[in-house]
């Protein structure tokens, strides 16, 4: 009896456990008779039903069902398209059909792809869509033969004003108030070499006029700037678009050349953490030595840009450096950009390069505590603090065209001065 006692205390939660599994294939994981089979991969949003008001894809409204998925994590095409019915071989010449106007291959987790059907009775799409931007997208024709094409969205354009009074940053100031980003980055490219956007100070103003494009009611971003009055430390930078002829940039009111010689900055985004000086407490000797380069901080991977025309000279790596670029611009001025996670392609000694190129990205490589770059300028050999020179400014406007610049500035200040210089507020003109 004890035997048969020990024998069963020894099986009932074997067959407990059996039981269970069971259960759980026949009751739980169990397909429905309407999901689909094949590959089985990590899905992050699974296809919704969406009510499409405004089709951006030129598609009469209320003629299709339309399902909007994303794709998920190691989510290919051809995993989409297998849960949309379609066989291995019909995705093969999909593929085929799709290299010629977009290599599928470069779907993206993340972007919004369409399924369209015409009928609710029949499973099969007529048209699948895959955004592969905010304005192109590639869409799949299966109403009869396979055809692929590759579309792009109307895109209209709307011409707007903002005023702003900045409290912390120009950055801060716009997201606040529900500014696209787009018109921050415009803004510091018109004023990258008259305005130091790493001492901005509450109060500083502006006034800008600039244009933002759409897909519907929905905006993709800040196509260009044309106009800007800024207060900056209390010294007033004007700066107007001028296009004529070969002749697109940017100037101020007397017809000067808003660009200058050298950036101010090698970053668009980021911050001072450590200034040019001849004693500083170093961060990781701890003791007291010259830092002659300004410190920038920025995430890990933010571009790096040279400051102005030249050729790489060098290209290396030090212990105390980590990766770092070196660029002589002319006999007087050089530039060395150090602590790079990388280097842009390309990226070597006697590569020319221009004010504004990508030249490596954001690291902590050498002796650094944290993601930047430390920014050295030479002017005649000798290291020196970049942010107390003040450098020459581009070529003026040719003579031949002062009064058409002159007659386009004042129609910019008239619209200017229309704006209140209040708490940030964009409307359309």
């Amino acid at each position: 009896m004890r035997d048969k006692s020990g024998i069963l205390l020894y099986i009932l939660p074997v067959l407990v456990l059996v039981l269970f599994v069971l259960s759980y294939v026949v009751f739980i994981a169990r397909p429905s008779a309407d999901a689909p089979t094949g590959t089985c991969y990590l899905v992050d949003d699974a296809p919704e039903i969406v009510e499409v008001e405004s089709d951006e894809f030129g598609f009469p409204l209320g003629e299709y069902r339309v399902e909007q998925g994303v794709v998920g994590s190691r989510q290919t095409l051809s995993h989409i398209l297998e849960n949309l019915g379609k066989t291995r071989q019909e995705i093969h010449q999909i593929a085929e059909s799709m290299q010629q106007v977009f290599d599928p291959r470069r779907v993206r987790r993340g972007n919004h792809y369409y399924t369209y059907f015409a009928d609710d009775t029949i499973p099969a799409p007529t048209y699948f869509i895959y955004e592969i931007s905010d304005l192109d997208y590639v869409i799949l024709d299966f109403s009869d033969s396979l055809r692929v094409e590759r579309g792009q969205k109307e895109v209209s354009v709307k011409k707007k004003k903002a005023s702003g009074v900045i409290r912390t940053s120009l950055w801060n100031t716009m997201m606040e108030h529900g500014l696209h980003p787009d018109l921050v980055i415009h803004m510091a490219r018109v004023l990258a070499w008259s305005v130091d956007f790493y001492r901005i100070e509450s109060g500083d103003r502006f006034k800008v006029l600039y244009s933002e494009q759409y897909v519907g009611d929905r905006s993709i971003g800040v196509s260009r700037v044309d106009a800007v009055h800024f207060i900056h430390r209390g010294r007033e930078i004007e700066a107007y678009r001028f296009l004529s002829d070969t002749i697109n940039g940017y100037f101020d009111g007397d017809g000067n050349n808003m660009r200058k010689t050298f950036l101010r900055a090698p970053l668009e985004v980021g911050r001072i953490t450590s200034r040019y000086s001849h004693s500083r407490l170093h961060p990781i000797h701890g003791d007291r030595r010259p830092h002659y380069g300004t410190d920038y901080a920025a995430p890990h991977g933010t571009p790096i840009l040279a400051v102005g025309d030249g050729v790489i000279t060098r290209t290396s790596y030090t212990r105390g450096n980590g990766n770092y670029v070196r660029i002589r611009h002319n006999a007087v001025y050089e530039t060395q950009y150090l602590h790079m996670s990388r280097f842009a392609t390309g990226i070597k000694p006697g590569v020319r390069v221009s004010q504004g190129d990508v030249i490596g990205y954001v690291g902590s490589t050498g002796m650094a505590t944290g993601p930047h770059v430390c920014f050295r300028f030479w002017k005649n050999g000798q290291q020196v603090d970049h942010l107390r020179l003040d450098f020459p400014s581009g070529d003026p406007l040719p003579e031949a065209y002062m009064n058409e610049f002159f007659v386009q500035r004042d129609l910019y200040r008239d619209k200017l001065s229309t704006i209140l210089n209040d708490d940030v507020a964009s409307v359309t003109l």
